[in-house]
């Protein structure tokens, strides 16, 4: 009898290239904001930015995460990405998991040899469906782990 195993990880196109390794892995825990826009096809949720507050694993703030999108540690460095991956989460009410490449880097800190950021395990995030009246803002909460990679 045979089996197998599969990883989740190994088949999901959010995986950073075999040559990065983790150097920082986070919760976090914030909302995904949206704002309700006129479209050709009426009003509807269009995202704007997460706001989120970054946990180690003993769960003690260590950063921030906002638009850009843009991550910030409390040790001075900050990591800018942009999407070049995106899978759906496993969860059918979550956002997706994403993979970005840092496209600017500050500070001496972790975050200043980052190469990716890896969003996975999602919980969240997504507007509701429907309508909704021009100009309103919403928040939904979210929860998401993001590790951090770097090929140095």
């Amino acid at each position: 009898m045979f089996s197998f195993a599969f990883s989740m990880q190994a088949q999901d196109a959010t995986t950073p290239p075999a040559n990065e390794h983790a150097v920082l892995t986070v919760k976090g825990r914030g909302v995904q904001i949206y704002t309700c826009a006129t479209t050709p096809t009426g009003a509807q949720w269009v995202f704007v930015a997460p706001a989120a507050r970054l946990f180690d694993k003993d769960g003690v703030e260590v950063g921030t995460h906002g638009d850009g999108p843009v991550w910030h540690l409390q040790d001075g460095s900050s990591v800018v990405g942009q999407v070049v991956a995106k899978a759906p989460s496993p969860d059918a009410g979550a956002v997706p998991w994403l993979l970005l490449k840092a496209a600017s880097r500050s500070g001496v800190g972790v975050f200043g040899s980052v190469d990716f950021v890896r969003r996975s395990e999602t919980k969240g995030g997504f507007a509701p469906v429907g309508t909704c009246d021009a100009g309103a803002l919403l928040r939904v909460p979210y929860e998401a782990t993001y590790t951090f990679y770097s090929g140095k």
